[in-house]
């Protein structure tokens, strides 16, 4: 049996047991557990729950039959409104220990319902019988097929178990390997995007198929993944509003996930910013570029994307605003920047900058900087770049400017599972 004494980044809870460190999932602070080892590295262990001897308050019974199988979610046995302060928790010690980055301030936490929030999702379909639709095991190529996903927008939920239907049925098209589904911001309209082995029959009957199937499918994309082969039928795009702006989305294109804290989220990082010039790293659909053009005299965009660039570039021009785009890696424009902007954006990956591209983007002194980031541990290591000379790679200048966090603020887009957004203010110190 183990205590429980925290949980760490990724979901499992931390205790140990002689000098070994013990990771159990599906735990909670100060909890006692009965558990079973399932493997051992030197004096680090894996283990799973066997019975919860002594449970903590804030346990509850989980909404999803599926919870601990799917894998999906790591945090239903949470209650909903004591997630975000755990992951405050977590988010502080994972600054901490991987950037040396210490933040004894405020974190506001920004939520919203817990539930029917994702707007976008993909589904693996199980080829072996019986066929069924479902989730990949973490780090596996099984598939758990499921009958329910409550994070799912009713649209999606629906048309989950449409789909699920027509597999199990032995219904749905052969050699489906994938689907990807997402929906636009009044959860009315469809777009999927069904990754093939190989098609099995004309893509104009896959289609007829399709949008028989789902009445709410508006744009379609096929992939044939034996001979890279792209079919699209429909406009090739939904529309999110935010901020007063219209975003077209297309198929391969980056938008938020959580449609309940998109207005939130935009707010956070536009409000109150001006100046002569903006960079929008990361820039994807133009989320951050359309308004930040309203307060800035020019505002870049810049995403390795192509289809994110081509969204922008047509947001922008339905906006009438004059936002000038480059579809290029963010450090091979950084590279090449020969002026000083007053505040830069990012958005990266859930890879974050890396080193090189912080040291880069330290050199260009921006005043200020906004970072909005999807992983804690790649946060933490690029804030170490950005807040401590010492620290920065080798070829960085040696009078790189040091930079101080001005502000930290927690956004749960993705309640019940371990991820965390994080939105940091920077400023150079003067």
């Amino acid at each position: 049996m183990v205590s429980i004494e925290k949980l760490v980044y990724g979901g499992d809870g931390l205790a140990h047991a002689g000098e070994r460190t013990v990771f159990v999932p599906f735990v909670l602070p100060g909890e006692e557990v009965r558990v079973a080892l399932k493997s051992e590295k030197k004096r680090t262990a894996w283990a799973t729950p066997v019975e919860i001897v002594k449970a903590a308050e804030i346990r509850i019974t989980p909404k999803c039959s599926h919870f601990k199988v799917c894998g999906g979610c790591q945090y239903q046995h949470i209650e909903s409104s004591q997630q975000p302060e755990l992951k405050q928790g977590i988010l502080r010690e994972t600054l901490s220990r991987l950037g040396g980055v210490s933040w004894p301030g405020e974190i506001k936490s920004h939520t919203a319902a817990p539930f029917e929030y994702r707007n976008r999702a993909q589904w693996a379909v199980r080829s072996a019988m019986p066929r069924a639709m479902g989730y990949f095991l973490p780090e596996s190529s099984q598939i758990v097929p499921v009958d329910e996903c409550p994070v799912l927008s009713p649209l999606l939920a629906k048309s989950f178990q449409q789909l699920q239907d027509l597999t199990r049925s032995n219904s749905l098209p052969g050699q489906i390997e994938e689907i990807e589904a997402f929906a636009d911001s009044s959860d009315e309209k469809l777009a999927l995007n069904i990754a093939f082995h190989e098609f099995t029959e004309s893509p104009a009957t896959l289609f007829k198929f399709f949008r028989d199937a789902l009445p709410q499918l508006e744009s379609l994309l096929l992939l044939d993944q034996k001979k890279n082969r792209f079919e699209l039928f429909g406009p090739g795009f939904l529309t999110h509003q935010a901020g007063g702006f219209n975003f077209r989305v297309s198929h391969l294109s980056f938008f938020q996930v959580n449609r309940f804290l998109i207005e939130d989220l935009l707010q956070s990082v536009v409000s109150g910013k001006k100046g002569a010039l903006a960079l929008d790293l990361y820039a994807g659909v133009g989320f951050f570029s359309l308004p930040l053009a309203k307060t800035f005299e020019r505002v870049i965009g810049v995403d390795a994307n192509l289809a994110a660039i081509r969204d922008l570039r047509s947001n922008a021009e339905a906006a009438a605003l004059a936002i000038i785009s480059h579809n290029v890696h963010t450090e091979e424009f950084l590279k090449k920047l020969d002026e000083k902007p007053d505040l830069v954006v990012l958005d990266p990956p859930r890879s974050g900058l890396g080193q090189s591209t912080a040291a880069k983007l330290a050199e260009v002194q921006a005043p200020e900087i906004v970072y909005l980031s999807c992983d804690p541990s790649t946060l933490a290591r690029d804030l170490a770049v950005l807040l401590q000379t010492e620290r920065m790679p080798d070829g960085a200048k040696p009078n790189a400017p040091r930079y101080e966090l001005a502000s930290v603020e927690l956004f749960d887009l993705f309640p019940q599972t371990h991820h965390i957004e994080t939105l940091v203010h920077l400023r150079m110190r003067t």
